[in-house]
């Protein structure tokens, strides 16, 4: 008897002893165990439910209010992956007005941007965005909300055409952006060396493109302006030697039912989360906000203040097609309705403090804003950070934590 409760009391101290050894381990910054498998211990990062959005709060509608104590986000010193397409400080704009405004939404406040929370939400995940020169600026506004917490030698960014890839090593987080101007396939994919004006698109193929798409954690597509160039589009569908002349919202429903049919066939709704997002809007002739004018977006300063304002930019036809499709996709994509506040943001553009070709306007082309100036593209910090804050917003409501 006294030699079994020796040896369960043996048993006991070692188990104990065990236990207190593995706890210390856990505790310890040097710990062996984090070593061996790679991984840093960190302070636990959760989300609140002051951080989720009541499902009822459309975020969409509300107003921009003047904030310049928490925003911007950002500043373009502090961010080495903007490209100077979208520094316009840097490239000479004289005012910074634009980088502090904040969408306040009617019924409810978006939760305010964590760099720390969202890398806990996307630990282990990749995250795409997917389209033209506008998503790629929403890319790089996600990278630079997110890099300033991240160690210099813990973050990388590498350019792999028709890609740009940011990782977060600790968390093993990517953040990433796929140039696909009109998402199915065309002979402008090439990510630098593309077409604008000899548009050729393929309706019903998007294979090319999608491989690189499959199993991505979260997806965020868009695709808008490169279809406006003109009212028609030349394409082919099924034969591709067969070239017509489609109407461009024709053309655009064709494709967006391409990229659907490819969404349930490959999306697994368990373990991925979908996202589109609406037209960019343009703001290209001034009159449309302030009649009897004749001059563009160049030399604004303010938003629009007109709560019904919506531009001859932004295509009806087209809002209506994406809701459509979306639609029959069903719940397992979100639309992210960014339109109507970007619609009042006739301030926020690059217009002559960007790039045209590849290369900064001569100062003879910054003297003729209206034939120079840039009214798609957004000068950041700026708007496309509060679709990456609306983004935030959503991720978050369907976040879980996990003790």
């Amino acid at each position: 008897m006294i030699q079994s409760i020796f040896q369960v009391v043996l048993v006991t101290l070692l188990v104990l002893g065990s236990a207190r050894w593995i706890l210390d381990e856990l505790k310890s910054k040097e710990s062996r165990i984090f070593q061996l498998y790679g991984f840093r211990q960190k302070e636990a990062v959760f989300v609140t439910k002051e951080d989720q959005l009541d499902e009822s709060c459309n975020v969409f509608e509300g107003q921009w209010v003047w904030d310049n104590v928490s925003y911007p986000l950002y500043t373009e010193k502090s961010c080495p992956y903007l490209v100077k397409q979208t520094t316009c400080q840097r490239n000479g704009r004289p005012d910074s007005y634009y980088q502090n405004w904040r969408w306040k939404p009617s019924s409810c406040d978006l939760p305010r941007f964590n760099a720390l929370k969202l890398l806990d939400v996307l630990r282990n995940k990749r995250l795409m965005f997917i389209g033209d020169s506008v998503q790629r600026s929403t890319f790089e506004s996600m990278v630079c909300m997110l890099q300033s917490v991240i160690p210099d030698k813990k973050k990388s960014f590498h350019r792999i055409p028709p890609m740009k890839i940011f990782k977060a090593e600790e968390y093993n987080v990517s953040i990433e952006y796929y140039w696909a101007p009109f998402i199915v396939e065309s002979i402008s994919d090439h990510a630098t060396n593309h077409t604008v004006h000899k548009r050729l698109v393929n309706l019903d193929a998007i294979e090319k493109h999608s491989k690189s798409w499959e199993g991505v954690d979260v997806l965020v597509f868009e695709s808008y302006v490169w279809w406006m160039h003109q009212p028609k589009i030349n394409a082919t569908y099924g034969d591709t030697s067969e070239v017509r002349e489609y109407n461009v919202t024709t053309a655009y429903k064709m494709a967006l039912e391409t990229w659907a049919k490819w969404f349930k066939a490959k999306i697994n709704p368990e373990k991925q989360r979908v996202f589109f997002t609406s037209m960019s809007p343009t703001h290209l002739w001034s009159w449309e906000w302030n009649p009897g004018s004749d001059g563009t977006c160049y030399d604004e300063l303010y938003p629009i203040d007109n709560k019904s304002y919506w531009g001859t930019g932004s295509n009806q036809e087209i809002m209506k097609i994406v809701g459509d499709v979306l639609s029959r996709v069903g719940e397992n994509v979100t639309f992210l309705n960014i339109t109507q506040l970007s619609e009042y943001r006739k301030d926020g553009h690059t217009t002559v403090y960007g790039e045209r070709r590849g290369k900064l306007l001569t100062k003879e082309q910054r003297a003729d804003p209206k034939n120079y100036g840039d009214c798609i593209h957004w000068c950041l910090p700026g708007v496309p950070d509060t679709w990456n804050e609306i983004l935030y917003a959503y991720l978050l409501r369907s976040h879980r934590n996990f003790f």
